[in-house]
């Protein structure tokens, strides 16, 4: 019997539940219910490192692989607890210059976060910046798929959770080397230690020359 551990990397299958409802699911049968047309996604997560709501991260320590479970997670352990602090009034202003007509119930991004439009009164604009799942409790049926154990695939993970892209790197003997432009090496020496705690190997640099295109020349 196969269990999952702390710094484990892991392939994880999922549906979650708020108030009987599915909101996200990696499964595909689940997630037709809420996007007919969306593919599953691959989640790969390192158990302890919070890449899932605190609440179903502290379900997966000890698990057994392949194996199907249920856990049920309070608001604080989920999406967080409603903030007074996050319902905002902004100038009707602000979104008229951007040519944005607000409505009760728009949700749009500002200032990298969603905010969703609660009512409108005169020349302002009353906004909700707080999770739409903020304040419920949650419901998890998930599965270990299975741990991973591939250097690439590891340092892939890193990289999506960090960067939110993947750079050209490759596995070199005991190293992970990514290769790019000079500013790329300032991100290899703030990541280091972390990419050493998390994955286990060293984060080298390597610059990588942009290639010149030569032009025919006529005689």
């Amino acid at each position: 019997m196969e269990i999952a551990k702390k710094k484990d990397f892991v392939e994880l299958k999922f549906t979650g539940y708020s108030n009987g409802s599915i909101f996200d699911s990696n499964v595909d049968e689940d997630l037709k219910k809420i996007e007919p047309e969306a593919k599953p996604r691959e989640t790969i997560i390192v158990v302890g490192e919070r890449m899932v709501v605190q609440g179903l991260d502290n379900a997966l320590e000890g698990k057994e692989i392949g194996k199907d479970y249920e856990v049920s997670i309070p608001a604080k352990e989920g999406f967080g607890e409603r903030r007074k602090d996050l319902i905002k009034t902004i100038p009707l202003k602000i979104f008229t210059a951007k040519k944005i007509n607000p409505y009760p119930g728009l949700v749009l991004a500002m200032d990298e976060n969603l905010a969703r439009v609660i009512t409108i009164s005169g020349a302002r604009v009353v906004t909700d910046f707080n999770n739409p799942l903020a304040g419920k409790d949650l419901i998890y049926k998930f599965k270990i798929v299975r741990k991973v154990t591939d250097d690439s695939e590891k340092a892939k993970t890193f990289f999506i959770q960090t960067l939110k892209f993947v750079p050209d790197f490759e596995v070199r003997g005991g190293d992970i080397v990514l290769k790019g432009i000079k500013v790329f090496e300032k991100i290899v020496e703030a990541l280091k230690e972390k990419f050493k705690e998390i994955v286990g190997k060293e984060l080298k640099f390597e610059e990588k020359k942009e290639e010149k295109k030569n032009s025919d020349k006529k005689d």
